[in-house]
């Protein structure tokens, strides 16, 4: 099965800080032969580089700490994310948890006070919009079930 992951979740240096942040359960994730991850960051991916001002979601803007307007970028990255799922087959993905991309049940509520809300990041929402199963890295049990099923 292929699978979409977040890249920093691998330890790729690509998060808006530029300080690499592994998760250890996925990355033993890369041994089983059942599972071929297809890294990607949908930040970089829409342009943004690495280490960035960070980004939160209000409603259906991404903004900059700075006040940057960047949804243009995150929607960029979005759709390249998606256009990466469809030509590689990923009908699940596995992405960073309160992220403005990659949040897929709690993100941060762009006021930049730590405070989170119920809410999808901008590639976890266009991914689930067509047909992805998106997870996030506290939901492995969950995704190593859904990938036993499927």
């Amino acid at each position: 099965m292929r699978v979409l992951v977040s890249m920093c979740l691998l330890g790729v240096n690509c998060r808006y800080n530029g300080v690499p942040k592994a998760e250890e359960a996925v990355r033993t994730l890369l041994e089983r032969d059942d599972i071929t991850f297809v890294p990607v960051c949908p930040e970089q991916l829409g342009g943004l580089p690495t280490p960035r001002t960070p980004s939160e979601r209000c409603e259906n803007k991404v903004v900059s700490k700075d006040g940057e307007d960047r949804t243009a970028a995150f929607c960029r990255g979005a759709e390249e994310t998606l256009r990466i799922a469809n030509l590689y087959g990923c009908e699940v993905a596995l992405l960073k948890e309160r992220s403005p991309s990659c949040g897929n049940k709690e993100i941060y509520d762009g006021s930049f006070s730590g405070t989170v809300v119920s809410g999808e990041g901008v590639t976890a929402e266009l991914l689930r919009k067509n047909g992805v199963k998106v997870f996030g890295e506290s939901e492995l049990d969950d995704f190593l079930e859904y990938t036993r099923r499927e």
